[in-house]
């Protein structure tokens, strides 16, 4: 046999092997979808063979390039490839396909299996993510790489389905990856024309290379994906294009190699069934209808992966060993930021605002220009709303084309691709990052912040104008319900201060905070600097609630957030001329306190004191845990108003006269 035809007949039974194995897991777990992994084989072992600079050894190495399956559903696509290229990932695990506490779950998971660099499943999120990761590496370079000693040199690959471009988010996170030219972001879209409901012709007519052409980027075809010499220079074209990014469009067939349901959307989203795994192994002439075969030979040349790998990585070890005798206080700086340590001293950058009265969006500018001057990694901007969100950074230039190692990001009006960036840019490593809009606007990255706290990245959200007491602009814009909703997601901490001293504080525990995204929900309107006489620090605030004014054997609890603690202040002061002793507690962090020690908690919420009155200016869901069954929460269960808040507040009943009569009605019913 001519060495040609000897390689091309073991490209072809690598690809099998990875196509078969996807079959069979899914068939073993009864769920899943075959058909994009049998379809996708060739593109992923020419990337993973070919292509990716990856060591199976070390999947956390930094220069690593990265590459997101965006269409997580195609999950057996990636463990079947890590499989085979020797990460840490066993034929048994894939085995244990969609199964408790597997290592390979029906959508790959960031932090569990070796060498998934991100969450995906929820549709375009990948894209995001990836146009983030993309972003980090570009600034990284800008600010570390020297000439001839480019230690960022690294590439960020995706993987994109035609419903991953359906959703309005990949359109976001294009654009901005066009605009800012992400020279070193490749994709590639699966087009095989299928979804769950049929042909894409049913809902979408796109023309994807005209869409991404006119967003700036690098289009290319590969007619098929079979093709492995055409994939081949289709990759190559895209890497040697560095001012733009690129889009590789790769016509593929769902389900390849099966008989009756190849081009169908049978193939897509269940197990081919086992009559027509044994015809589609037939089909494909492998050796044997036995489920999770693996020729050795296939095994072998996949194998190689680690070999290349190990020499990639020594490489970019001797490198870096280069660059740190040549530039050594860049060295440092750059594996300090990649490691996550904060330098020395941070907290001293902290202003002192305890006698500032000032709206918290005010005092978090403050702070957040504080800290940048001594936390480079921090790295974010906002939705078209930097000088209502205080989110710009003084003195720094705009991120953008040509000058990707600005620090002043500005996403545009795409709440929703920014949520996905951010949680890209913090998976990629080197930064702590941070974006703002409106709390109302959290709604639009919600997706987002969910995968933030479900993966456990380190991500700042700063919501301002965080209530109806944004006044004017109406119910439109006030936020009602977000601050449940957001209190409902598991491993994300909100925050909402009181004054400008716990904006410090919220500040301080959000750049602290060891794992997962922090948002920190903030005033448009001014409030007052809390009275803390009592000696009451506000670094109780990193505590999540504490006691802010006491009386001797208070009578009654009366718990706030954010601007209404003062509401809770003057409460507390018309029931004391009335001889009624009442304790304030601010509780800034559902969260942080429900975290806290059972003593702590019972302290400054003494069991033996069952009148509780909590107020806040949004649903009172989130409290009830809080007041008990013998409390009350006065808060907002309907849409607010436009008119200025002061106006708003008090025919609203967020007054503490209601809430000093509400405190003498349950003191009277016990």
């Amino acid at each position: 046999m001519p060495e040609s035809a000897s390689r091309s007949a073991l490209d072809l039974l690598c690809i099998n092997t990875l196509r078969t194995l996807a079959m069979d897991a899914v068939q073993r777990a009864d769920s899943g979808h075959p058909g994009t992994p049998m379809a996708l084989a060739p593109l992923a072992y020419v990337l993973y063979t070919r292509h990716l600079r990856h060591d199976p050894a070390d999947p956390a190495w930094p220069g690593r390039d990265r590459l997101v399956l965006s269409c997580g559903h195609a999950s057996m696509l990636l463990y079947g490839a890590l499989h085979l290229a020797g990460y840490d990932l066993s034929l048994e695990d894939l085995k244990a396909f969609r199964q408790w506490e597997s290592k390979t779950p029906g959508h790959p998971e960031y932090g569990l299996t070796p060498g998934v660099e991100t969450t995906t499943g929820p549709l375009g999120q990948g894209v995001g993510n990836a146009v983030g990761m993309a972003i980090a590496r570009e600034h990284l370079a800008a600010e570390f790489n020297r000439p001839g000693h480019e230690i960022i040199g690294h590439r960020v690959y995706f993987i994109a389905s035609d419903g991953d471009l359906m959703e309005g988010i990949s359109h976001e996170a294009a654009s901005l990856a066009g605009h800012l030219r992400l020279g070193h972001l490749i994709g590639f879209f699966d087009d095989n024309r299928i979804t769950i409901d049929g042909s894409t012709s049913l809902s979408c007519s796109d023309d994807v290379r005209r869409r991404f052409e006119a967003y700036g980027w690098h289009v290319l075809e590969v007619a098929d994906v079979n093709d492995l010499h055409a994939m081949d220079r289709a990759i190559c074209d895209a890497q040697a294009v560095t001012d733009r990014p690129s889009l590789i469009i790769v016509r593929t067939h769902i389900g390849y190699g099966s008989p009756h349901k190849q081009d169908t959307a049978e193939a897509h989203g269940a197990p081919l069934g086992e009559a027509e795994v044994r015809l589609t192994k037939a089909n494909l002439g492998w050796p044997t209808v036995e489920p999770f075969y693996e020729p050795p030979e296939a095994v072998a040349e996949w194998r190689r992966c680690r070999e290349r790998g190990a020499a990639l990585h020594a490489e970019w070890n001797a490198m870096l060993a280069s660059y740190r005798r040549a530039c050594p206080d860049l060295s440092r700086e750059l594996e300090r930021r990649l490691a996550g340590i904060r330098p020395d001293g941070w907290e001293s950058a902290l202003p002192d605002l305890s006698a500032e009265s000032a709206a918290t969006r005010t005092a978090s500018g403050k702070v957040l220009n504080a800290l940048a001057g001594v936390l480079p990694e921090l790295l974010g901007g906002s939705a078209d709303l930097g000088g209502s969100n205080n989110t710009l950074i003084k003195g720094a230039v705009a991120l953008g084309p040509g000058q990707l190692g600005g620090r002043n990001m500005f996403f545009g009006i795409r709440e929703h691709a920014m949520g996905a960036v951010l949680n890209g840019m913090a998976l990629h490593g080197g930064f702590l990052p941070y974006g703002g809009t409106f709390l109302i606007f959290s709604d639009y990255m919600r997706p987002a912040i969910r995968l933030a706290g479900l993966m456990g990245v380190h991500v700042i959200y700063v919501f301002t104008h965080d209530s109806i007491g944004l006044g004017e602009d109406g119910p439109t814009h006030q936020p009602v319900e977000q601050l449940s909703a957001l209190r409902a997601i598991p491993n994300l901490t909100v925050i909402r201060p009181a004054d400008a001293a716990e904006t410090v504080e919220a500040w301080r525990v959000a750049v602290r905070h060891a794992r997962g995204p922090v948002a920190l929900a903030l005033t448009r309107q001014k409030v007052p600097a809390l009275d803390r006489r009592d000696g009451v620090p506000a670094a109780d605030l990193a505590r999540g609630a504490y006691v802010l004014a006491d009386g001797p054997a208070p009578e009654a609890l009366v718990l706030a957030s954010g601007s209404e603690v003062s509401i809770a202040l003057e409460a507390r002061q018309l029931l004391a001329n009335e001889g009624i002793s009442v304790r304030v507690v601010s509780m800034p962090s559902h969260e942080l306190f429900s975290a806290q020690p059972a003593a702590y908690r019972d302290r400054v919420l003494p069991p033996a004191v069952p009148v509780r009155v909590a107020v806040e200016a949004a649903h009172p869901m989130s409290w009830y845990r809080w007041v008990g069954e013998r409390g009350a929460v006065i808060g907002l269960e309907r849409f607010g108003a436009s008119a200025p808040y002061q106006t708003i507040y008090r025919e609203l009943g967020l007054t503490a006269e209601r809430v000093a009569a509400k405190v003498r009605e349950l003191l009277r019913g016990s």
